[in-house]
């Protein structure tokens, strides 16, 4: 093992490449720990110490790598980024002039890409002076037990917009970064990013669990993540592949076709999206229950909403979870267009004539493999929670969460690694 990684340094291209993405790490946690000018640094601190109770803050803060607890430049993270991506994706296919630049290959995604960068500018102008007001009025809703919290005692226009151009402006600089990360360095810039968020977070989230459970329960559920880690590397390498022929034929004296490939379908095809997609629609009755002025509404909100860890909550969760899944899976891999994609290349698959028969068959098999991955993308989130559930912990309710993402990501740069060190003849890390 440390031979190999010795490897990734003798090959210059490469070791330029993992220097690089590191630098680009180090400078964008570097900015989200530089707080934003005009806002109270005592209130700040006050704001870390309640993001680590729990509440809809701590996932809100998970993503950005603790910069929102910190108020700091790169605050917003790659959240807004990644709502326009997805906005994007399912747009794609209702708007014919959006599947139209999907279908046109490389000019097309240029396109989709740009639309995606100035989605993201006006979610970040949005959130930026959502944020501002919620940290003003001292939370509202986001916070645990209720508390209120004012970081911007200061409250003038002039300095209101310069803390919301403040926030958009570093989004835009992180979604830059993480394009950079994608064209000069090693791996997938956002996915990155994110890996360097929820990493960050692990050390503080552990020491929170240490104190709340004790030496005893802290060890068993390290044990438990460690059983859901391989777990995680097992269903992230395990694909279903579809064989596929392509015809042969004649063109002038040359003959073409004739070869054979597959289409692999990942067990957990839809990744870590259904479960943000879940979280976010559990925190709309909680921003709700600020302005809708039912009392029963409130107080099932407060009792069985606020909390990840309470058995509701999980309930709830897993099942939406499951559902987002396929619905994901289902906007993502268009089984009509794939069928159609073969069938103008001149592919078939042994056994299943082109055509209407073909997407049938890439629908049951889609179906077939979705209906475990769901399975296993709940489990993943919930057992951890239901542990510190039971165990009555509330201060790091997103530990299967954050090891879905960081042990996704680690693998698919891994991949990346192993296949730049084998194309230049050096042992790579997977076997």
């Amino acid at each position: 093992m440390l031979g190999n990684l010795k490897n990734i340094f003798k090959v210059r291209d490469l070791r330029g490449k993992v220097l690089f993405t590191l630098m680009i790490l180090a400078v964008y946690q570097l900015g989200a720990n530089i707080p934003v000018p005009g806002t109270s640094y005592k209130a700040i601190q006050q704001l870390e110490s309640a993001a680590q109770q729990g509440g809809v803050f701590t996932f809100l803060n998970l993503f950005s790598g603790q910069g929102l607890s910190r108020a700091a430049i790169f605050g917003l993270g790659i959240m807004p980024y990644i709502t326009s991506s997805i906005i994007i994706q399912l747009l794609t296919t209702i708007i014919p002039k959006l599947e139209e630049w999907r279908d046109q290959g490389a000019a097309g995604q240029r396109k989709l890409t740009q639309t995606t960068r100035y989605l993201t500018v006006s979610l970040a102008l949005l959130q930026s002076t959502g944020l501002v007001f919620v940290f003003h009025k001292g939370g509202a809703g986001l916070l645990p037990n209720n508390q209120t919290l004012n970081l911007i005692p200061d409250f003038t226009l002039p300095r209101v917009l310069f803390i919301v151009m403040t926030f958009t402006a570093g989004t835009a600089f992180v979604m830059w970064l993480g394009e950079l990360i994608t064209q000069r360095g090693i791996g997938q810039g956002m996915s990155l990013l994110i890996f360097g968020n929820v990493v960050a977070g692990l050390p503080s989230g552990g020491r929170i669990i240490y104190q709340e459970a004790g030496a005893f329960k802290f060890t068993v559920i390290f044990i438990l993540a460690l059983a859901i880690i391989v777990a995680i590397i097992y269903m992230e390498l395990g694909q279903r592949r579809i064989p596929v022929i392509f015809a042969r034929r004649v063109v002038g004296r040359q003959m073409y076709g004739g070869d054979q490939t597959y289409i692999p379908l990942k067990v957990n095809q839809a990744g870590v999206i259904p479960i943000i997609f879940a979280s976010s629609i559990l925190y709309f009755p909680v921003l709700l229950s600020n302005v809708i002025p039912w009392k029963a509404f409130r107080s099932f909100v407060t009792n069985h909403l606020v909390s990840p860890t309470s058995f509701t909550y999980i309930g709830i969760y897993g099942f939406l979870i499951i559902v987002f899944t396929f619905f994901y899976v289902t906007v993502a891999f268009d089984p009509h267009q794939q069928s159609e994609v073969l069938r103008k290349q001149g592919g078939y698959i042994q056994g299943i004539r082109p055509g209407p028969p073909t997407e049938r068959y890439l629908s049951r098999i889609l179906n077939r493999i979705t209906f475990p991955g769901s399975f296993f993308l709940a489990a993943v989130a919930l057992l951890p929670s239901i542990a510190l559930a039971i165990w009555h912990v509330t201060g790091y309710p997103y530990l299967g969460v954050t090891l879905l993402i960081a042990t996704g990501v680690a693998l698919e740069t891994l991949k990346q690694i192993d296949s730049q060190l084998t194309m230049r003849n050096y042992e790579g890390f997977l076997k």
